[in-house]
């Protein structure tokens, strides 16, 4: 019987949005190569940021 990966082994990326790295997960072994954010919330965040990376929270009147 094969041992089982310490986590200290799995492959780590950085999240595209926040920067905090990312450890592989299981649900994500399919899709490793594709997974470029680390939740559902920076996802969102980087989708709803516009083209010079600010959010439509974060402009004022001016800039809209």
């Amino acid at each position: 019987m094969p041992r089982a990966r310490r986590k200290s082994d799995l492959p780590v990326k950085t999240c595209a949005t926040c920067g905090r790295p990312m450890q592989w997960r299981r649900k994500w072994a399919s899709v490793w190569d594709e997974v470029r954010h680390c939740s559902d919330r920076c996802r969102r965040r980087r989708k709803a940021a516009g083209v010079d990376g600010k959010t439509t929270a974060d402009r004022d009147a001016f800039d809209r």
